[in-house]
C-alpha cells in the first residue's frame, strides 16, 4: 500500500483585503506548485475572514484553487485571534502561518519549510523581521520591549518574530490547547517551547491596500503583551513609588536641619504641591495599571468563546466549485 502524502496546510488571517485577494490567491498557487514538487506535500489554504467589511471572502472564493476553505468570523475579533481559528481547523503534517497582505514571500515561506523538512529535530521555523527599514528610534523602543518583556522570565519572546512560521502539526495542535482570551501570540508561542529555529527576512513592500495596524494599535498590542506575559511594569511602578518615599525622607531630613540649625523657613505651598502632584500621578499610574491585570483577569474569567464562526465556505475539489457550509 502506497504511503500517502504529508500535508501542508497554510493559514492566512485577512481584514478588509478584497483589493489584494487575487495577487494573494496567485501567490498561493505558485507556492502549492512549488511545494509539491519540491517536497511532494499536498496543499490545503485555510484562510480566515476576521469580519471584514468589503467582500474580500467572495473575492478569496472565487481566486483560490486547489483545496482551501474560507472561514468567516461574525466580527472582527483581531488578528491573534483569527490565527487562532485557522489553527483549530488545520489538521496539516506542517502548517505555515502567513499574512495576506502579500508581505511574506514565498521564497522565504520555502526556506522555512525545507529547513523543517531536513531537520527532524526542529519543531518550528519563524521568519524574523532584520527591521533594515525601521528607524533608529524605532528599533530601540523594540529593544526595550523585548528587554523588559523577557526580564525575569523561564523563556525568551524572541525579538522581532511574529505570525510568520510553519510548524509541525504536533505543535500547532498543542497551541489549540492554549484558549487564552486577550492572545499575544508572541508570547504565547515562546511559552508553548519546542525546538525552534529563526531565519532573517526583510518583509517585502506592501504593493495593495495600507497596514492596518496604528501606533495606537501598537501601543495597545505591547500593552496587551505585558499585562499578559510579565509583571514587570507593577514592579516598576513599585519602585517608583519606593524612590519618591524615599526622596520624601531625604527632602524632610533636609528641612528639618535647614530649620532646626539655619533658621530657613519651611517652604509651604510649593513643596506641598509638589508632593500632592507626584503622589497623586504615582498612585493613579498604579491604579491604572492595576486594572489592566484586573480586566485581563476578568476577561478570562468569563469564559466566553476566543471566537465564533459566522459560516465556512470550501472548495470541490472533486468539480472545482464552491460549497457553502454554515458552523
Amino acid at each position: 500500500m502506497a504511503e500517502s502524502r504529508q500535508k501542508l496546510d497554510i493559514v492566512a488571517p485577512f481584514f478588509n483585503e478584497a483589493q489584494s485577494a487575487s495577487a494573494f490567491a496567485g501567490l498561493l498557487e505558485r507556492l502549492e506548485k512549488a511545494v509539491s514538487s519540491r517536497f511532494g506535500m499536498a496543499v490545503h489554504k485555510i484562510l480566515i475572514d476576521d469580519g471584514s467589511r468589503d467582500d474580500g471572502a467572495e473575492r478569496f472564493s472565487l481566486a483560490l484553487s486547489g483545496s482551501w476553505e474560507v472561514v468567516r468570523l461574525s466580527r472582527n475579533f483581531g488578528k491573534e485571534v483569527a490565527v487562532l481559528a485557522g489553527l483549530d481547523h488545520s489538521r496539516g503534517d506542517m502548517v505555515l502561518i502567513m499574512d495576506s497582505d502579500l508581505q511574506h514571500s514565498m521564497d522565504v515561506s520555502l526556506q522555512m519549510i525545507a529547513e523543517l523538512v531536513e531537520h527532524p529535530d526542529i519543531d518550528v521555523v519563524y521568519a524574523q523581521n532584520d527591521r533594515r527599514e525601521a528607524s533608529w528610534r524605532r528599533s530601540q523602543l523594540a529593544k526595550l520591549f523585548y528587554s523588559l518583556i523577557n526580564s525575569s522570565q523561564r523563556f525568551d519572546i524572541p525579538e522581532n518574530a511574529g505570525d510568520f512560521r510553519v510548524m509541525r502539526g504536533t505543535v500547532a495542535r498543542a497551541l489549540t490547547s492554549l484558549r487564552d482570551k486577550r492572545r499575544f501570540n508572541k508570547g504565547l508561542f515562546a511559552w508553548a517551547g519546542f525546538r525552534q529555529k529563526a531565519i532573517p527576512y526583510s518583509p517585502e513592500n506592501r504593493a495593495i491596500g495600507t497596514s492596518k495596524w496604528s501606533r495606537l494599535n501598537l501601543i495597545a498590542f505591547s500593552l496587551e503583551g505585558f499585562t499578559s506575559f510579565s509583571v514587570i511594569p507593577l514592579r516598576i511602578i513599585s519602585l517608583s513609588g519606593m524612590l519618591a518615599a524615599l526622596a520624601g525622607v531625604v527632602y524632610g531630613a533636609k528641612v528639618f536641619f535647614e530649620v532646626m540649625f539655619y533658621g530657613i523657613a519651611v517652604p509651604g505651598y510649593p513643596s506641598l504641591m509638589v508632593a500632592v502632584v507626584l503622589l497623586g500621578g504615582l498612585n493613579l499610574t498604579l491604579l491604572g495599571l492595576i486594572g489592566e491585570y484586573v480586566w485581563v483577569t476578568l476577561s478570562e474569567s468569563k469564559d466566553r468563546p476566543v471566537y465564533i464562526v459566522r459560516d465556512v465556505v470550501r472548495s470541490d475539489v472533486s468539480d472545482g466549485a464552491a460549497v457553502a457550509s454554515r458552523g
